[in-house]
């Protein structure tokens, strides 16, 4: 039995009011985990533990590592995760509450991952959070399950961090026979990589992340969303902060379902950016969802 479970697919009224065409919501925030990235991760380790993985060792912003940790604790193996110190208390926590043990290491994810990786022996299998074709899979299966509930759409709308998931978007429309469909993806102000590679023409690191959508935190995409940004009908599309967090809050109200500023940059394009969604008449959002906000910390950044 898969470590995700398969989740809702919802009709939005609210949201298609707002954007003015049909919008759809394929709720991986809803994961036990907490966000969509349980489905690439479990098969990953799935898939190390039928090879005799016997420890999983990853590095994470904060939902990649709750996710290990979750599917750790489901197939008895024992979990470390390398955090960087922008880490929320919560994510920390949460990783904790499924049993595996945290490493607070860097400035950055880049420098957690360092670590982590030179904690990676011949019996440890290393749990990439966006960067392994065994994620990208294991995502795509959030198209599989959008196309066999029989819902057509005509473009789809994401958030990109490291590009996990749009990674694993993009192939799962290229199995279902849908390469053509646009993807538009999302990121904030101060953490928009991807938005920056395109831009250059090349892959382009960041400085720094300066926005708060820490989960968005990868300084750099990876070279696969690059590609794909460069040669599939990608759009980039850069919200501010204050949308990513007012989208989190309507959403709340319209869906009853919390998630992080990093999910909020997706729900943002249609909320409060549709004209970036002009000449599509229905419109996949995957809320990607996010375990590491908190209702409190959101009204925090609404109100400064």
């Amino acid at each position: 039995m898969a470590l995700h479970l398969e989740t809702p697919l919802l009709e939005s009224p609210s949201l298609s009011l707002a954007s003015g065409r049909s919008v759809w919501l394929k709720m991986d925030a809803l994961q036990p985990p907490g966000s969509f990235k349980i489905r690439g991760i479990g098969a990953a380790c799935e898939h190390h533990a039928r090879n005799g993985k016997r420890r999983f060792v990853s590095s994470s912003g904060g939902n990649a590592g709750i996710a290990v940790a979750y599917a750790g604790r489901r197939l008895s193996i024992p979990v470390s995760v390398f955090v960087p110190q922008t880490t929320t208390e919560r994510a920390k926590s949460l990783i904790r509450q499924e049993g595996a043990e945290v490493f607070v290491h860097g400035a950055s994810w880049q420098e957690a991952n360092e670590r982590a990786l030179e904690a990676v022996d011949a019996e440890t299998a290393f749990i990439h959070p966006f960067d392994d074709p065994l994620l990208w899979t294991g995502h795509a299966t959030i198209i599989d399950e959008v196309v066999n509930a029989g819902v057509a759409f005509d473009a789809v709308v994401l958030s990109v961090g490291g590009g996990g998931l749009l990674a694993g978007v993009a192939e799962g429309l290229d199995r279902n026979g849908l390469k053509g469909v646009p993807i538009i993806a999302a990121e904030t102000e101060g953490a928009a990589s991807l938005a920056a590679s395109v831009k250059a023409g090349k892959l382009t690191e960041l400085p720094a992340i300066t926005s708060i959508a820490t989960s968005l935190g990868a300084r750099k995409v990876s070279q696969r969303a690059f590609e794909i940004a460069q040669t599939l009908p990608v759009e980039s599309v850069v919200v501010d902060d204050r949308a990513a967090v007012n989208a989190c809050m309507r959403v709340l109200d319209d869906h009853r379902v919390l998630v992080e500023p990093a999910c909020g940059a997706a729900l943002a394009v249609a909320y409060s950016h549709a004209d970036r969604l002009a000449g599509y008449e229905r419109v996949l959002i995957v809320v990607c969802g996010g375990a590491t906000a908190s209702l409190a910390q959101l009204q925090a950044w609404q109100a400064s």
